[in-house]
């Protein structure tokens, strides 16, 4: 049973982590950016979609150190979406208020993720 509630749960963040990159996609695709800032559009683009990439393949681990060498990856780039995004926010390409859903997500999916790597290491120190 604990298996089954394992496997449910990785599908739910793996169908998160997805949607979290198309909503962040949604957010800027129909923008009209600057130049100078479209780098920054694109790096959040390829942070956020690399949480989700990080997270499938985190779930398809072989081992337990493979598992979590993902986690940490999923950690960065989550956090690494979060500084776009207030970037973004601090330059006024995006308002906190079009964003507001997906910045909750970011942080909700960080708390998850950096809950998960220190139980991992405890795991790992015991």
């Amino acid at each position: 049973m604990e298996r089954q509630e394992s496997r449910s749960f990785n599908q739910e963040l793996r169908k998160r982590t997805f949607d979290l990159s198309v909503n962040i996609y949604k957010l800027v695709a129909d923008k009209k950016i600057p130049l100078i800032a479209r780098s920054i559009i694109s790096q959040l683009i390829r942070s956020s979609s690399s949480v989700a990439a990080n997270y499938r393949s985190a779930t398809r681990a072989r081992s337990d150190a493979e598992f979590f060498a993902k986690i940490c990856i999923v950690l960065e780039e989550c956090d690494e979406t979060e500084h776009w995004l207030e970037f973004l926010i601090s330059i006024r390409i995006l308002s906190p208020d079009e964003s507001r859903s997906v910045r909750d997500e970011t942080d909700q999916l960080l708390r998850i993720f950096s809950t998960t790597r220190k139980k991992l290491i405890k795991k790992r120190d015991k």
